[in-house]
């Protein structure tokens, strides 16, 4: 049930977005996006500081980042969204089926941008626990209303690709889901904490990537970083040196 109220509210506010959006000024949907970014950066270093072994956090971006790289899924993601693009968008060549470099850019960057911004993060994972455990939806149902809004601002700027997120959302949240009663008696507190700390590093790089466009950043490669994370934090407690690094 979660899932779903996430997903109606990420359609709702980006249908709201694309009407309304345009009205708006140039200026003022940067500032929105500016905006966006400065928070979003700001949440991620608040995850990032409730680590107690930031060297297990930094393992984990590296090793995750290799995995991410050598798995092509930043590449996936944004093969995806061409593939949507070309199926419900006219900025394809409708001789060769391909995309136009340029002509509707913002697409993929909408649908890259919102699918992390959506899915990273301490409330999805909680929140898709808990709703597979207990059937409390509470926390996925405020997570439903920040991300209604983030949508909202996200369409009016970047356009119909951000509803397309919905799918990661569905995948992603409802996995976990379903999957919430073996996460649950796998996942211990030092290994939601340093999940959430590396999904907390993921952030800043989107922010710094998509929402300020400071520097080019492939941050979907580091998403395995957030299952490597609780991984090395088993190993090191089990051979017992957890408490030294």
């Amino acid at each position: 049930m979660g899932t779903l109220i996430n997903i109606a509210t990420v359609l709702m506010g980006g249908c709201f977005g694309l009407l309304f959006g345009s009205r708006l000024p140039e200026r003022v949907r940067q500032t929105v996006i500016a905006g966006l970014g400065l928070f979003t950066a700001a949440i991620g270093l608040r995850m990032f500081l409730t680590t107690e072994h930031a060297i297990v956090v930094l393992a984990s971006l590296l090793v995750g980042g290799l995995l991410g790289e050598w798995w092509r899924i930043e590449d996936g993601l944004r093969n995806l969204g061409a593939i949507l693009e070309r199926r419900f968008t006219s900025s394809g060549d409708k001789d060769t089926g391909e995309i136009v470099p340029g002509r509707s850019s913002n697409f993929v960057r909408g649908f890259l941008t919102a699918s992390l911004v959506f899915c990273v993060g301490p409330m999805a994972i909680l929140g898709s626990i808990e709703d597979g455990l207990t059937g409390n939806y509470q926390t996925l149902a405020i997570k439903s209303v920040l991300d209604g809004f983030g949508a909202l601002a996200f369409s009016s700027m970047l356009g119909v690709g951000v509803l397309f997120s919905v799918i990661v959302i569905g995948v992603y949240q409802g996995g976990l889901t379903l999957l919430a009663a073996q996460a649950q008696s796998l996942i211990t507190a030092p290994m939601q904490t340093e999940m959430t700390a590396a999904g907390g590093v993921i952030l800043v790089g989107i922010a710094i990537s998509s929402l300020l466009e400071i520097k080019p950043v492939r941050v979907g490669s580091f998403l395995p970083a957030l299952l490597v994370a609780p991984i090395l934090v088993a190993i090191l407690d089990a051979i017992g040196i957890l408490a030294k690094v």
